[in-house]
């Protein structure tokens, strides 16, 4: 009978400092351990996979392709086993917790995970944070936020704990009638948005005339223009309102290119109540796998 190998959570939980704090030292302060100690746990977590996990490049210290695999399975091991002891240390949910959330993509089920986790944990406080993906990723980059859900730019990036698909839709005023010979009426939210650029790029490859007729960062002002018949635009299936009918090719609106979403934090940053707010999104994003495709890390 094979004898099964047991990847050491205090191993883990070092190797995710090394890379999300960006070296040995730094995981060690933060460890409470000394720079040796931390490259002595390297060393022997090394030895148990089998195949080197850093890098030097520089100054900096990057995961191997074998780095970048454990770190997928560590990220999670490490969640589960903090979720299981937070469960026993339930008292010391305290605290401020700083999540990020796009202004370009649906959350509404997300919102319900948090509320909930509101109301489970009063003696957190939340402040939630509404922007663009792109300054979502460089706030979480920062520390000013603990936890984002953001459109990726690429599919891989640090700070990823789950990634899954979402497929764009054109959304219009259910009486709405478009006009060949006019620009499509566009509404969007600012530059930088990823649905805005979707939707040019789609216009563009078909070569159909577009104009911008409304720009607003908030998802119910888009809601309300799209409902008025000012404009259309695109959304996901969770945004689409009563009153709104979807667009298709057959009336001229090319399909869309999906977008890949994430769920993002630093592990050595977050408190109890973090790791317990994280572990409530993951169980919300299992449970509209149906909607989402979800993809493993």
């Amino acid at each position: 009978m094979a004898v099964l190998t047991n990847l050491p959570t205090d191993l883990l939980r070092t190797f995710i400092a090394v890379v999300e704090l960006g070296g040995h030292s730094k995981a060690g302060a933060h460890l409470g351990r000394s720079q040796p100690a931390i490259s002595l746990q390297i060393r022997r977590l090394e030895e148990l996979v089998r195949a080197p996990l850093l890098s030097q490049e520089g100054r900096s210290i990057q995961p191997t392709s074998a780095g970048e695999a454990l770190l997928s399975y560590a990220r999670e091991m490490i969640r589960i086993n903090d979720e299981a002891v937070s469960y026993f240390h339930r008292s010391d949910k305290t605290g401020v917790l700083r999540i990020g959330l796009p202004t370009d993509y649906a959350v509404a089920f997300l919102q319900r995970s948090i509320t909930r986790f509101s109301l489970d944990n009063p003696d957190v406080e939340l402040e939630v944070h509404c922007d663009l993906s792109r300054e979502l990723h460089q706030h979480l980059r920062a520390d000013d936020l603990d936890i984002i859900i953001a459109v990726m730019p690429t599919a891989q990036m640090p700070y990823l704990s789950r990634t899954w698909i979402e497929q764009p839709i054109w959304a219009a005023a259910e009486g709405y009638r478009d006009l060949a010979h006019r620009p499509v009426p566009l509404g969007a939210h600012p530059e930088g948005c990823d649905y805005r650029a979707r939707m040019i790029q789609a216009l563009d490859a078909t070569e159909r005339r577009w104009r911008v007729v409304y720009t607003g960062p908030g998802i119910s002002g888009l809601q309300n223009a799209v409902l008025n018949g000012l404009c259309v635009t695109a959304l996901t299936r969770a945004t689409m309102l009563p009153g709104m009918r979807v667009l298709d090719e057959a009336e001229g609106f090319p399909a869309l290119e999906p977008l890949r979403v994430g769920l993002f934090y630093k592990h050595p940053r977050l408190s109890p109540a973090g790791l317990q707010l994280v572990s409530d999104l993951v169980a919300g994003l299992d449970s509209v796998g149906s909607n989402a495709q979800l993809l493993d890390v």
